[in-house]
């Protein structure tokens, strides 16, 4: 049995115009312990993955979102990539556009032995060029915008590693999850790559350990995951505080094993 996590979220924002959002901010397929508190009764979707959207009628005024849940992780075998994912996740993607980016990729690892020495090698580059700045780029970059700047956060590091696999036929996906260990605390983004048939999480910031994340949402890219979508309101959002702990103690990652994200 793995380590028992514990997730605490709130995020406050004001809604100018009232009308219904998404909020993508609870654990994929479900927790043990779950409590929800909206401004509304919430409806939810379900969507590949495990991933869970509450839509909420927003009214006018200031709100405060909660989520808390608890789940203890099993280490169970690595999901199967199929056919549909490798179709899928070889494409390029709005913020993943491995089109551009062929020349690097074949060059540095394209004559690496198999696909696994490819995506750790790539994990090791990217977090040798970027350098981790928070605030650093805008949410309209991509891989490229990222690799040339030579900075970006979490989510900047999964799109550049995602791309580099892309080219090589390696299908990868975007993951956002909880990150216990992770600081400053925040939303997590790591990827994830198909080896041998199975899907395997990578993280190239190496900001938390690998066995204690827990899956929020899964896609192409960052678009397919945002923690707050809205769909006929507006709002202006005000902060959010996330609280992620594995217990009884932080499990160490030295990044050598194949882990599946649980």
């Amino acid at each position: 049995m793995g380590p028992h996590v514990q997730v605490d979220v709130e995020m406050s924002f004001r809604v100018t115009k009232p009308g219904p959002a998404a909020f993508v901010i609870a654990l994929a397929g479900g927790a043990g312990q779950e409590e929800f508190a909206y401004p509304a009764p919430p409806r939810q979707v379900a969507f590949e993955h495990g991933t869970r959207a509450q839509v909420v009628d927003l009214p006018t005024g200031e709100h405060v979102v909660r989520y808390r849940a608890g789940r203890t992780l099993d280490q169970a075998d690595a999901e199967l990539a199929g056919l549909d994912d490798v179709i899928r996740y070889t494409r390029p993607s709005r913020y993943c556009p491995s089109d551009r980016m062929g020349g690097l990729a074949l060059s540095r690892f394209g004559g690496l032995p198999d696909a696994r020495t490819q995506v750790e090698a790539i994990v090791r580059h990217v977090g040798e060029h970027l350098s981790y700045v928070v605030g650093s780029g805008s949410p309209t970059d991509d891989a490229v915008d990222t690799y040339l700047a030579g900075e970006g956060v979490c989510r900047d590091y999964a799109h550049v590693c995602i791309s580099l696999c892309r080219v090589l036929d390696i299908p990868a996906r975007f993951a956002a999850v909880y990150a216990p260990g992770l600081s400053p605390m925040d939303f997590h983004a790591v990827f994830e790559a198909a080896i041998d048939g199975r899907w395997y999480v990578f993280d190239a910031t190496g900001l938390a350990p690998r066995q204690s994340l827990c899956r929020i949402a899964t896609g192409r890219d960052a678009a397919d995951t945002a923690f707050l979508s809205t769909l006929g309101c507006e709002l202006d959002f005000l902060g959010n505080t996330v609280l992620a702990t594995a217990g009884p103690s932080l499990p160490e990652d030295d990044g050598s094993r194949l882990i599946a994200l649980a």
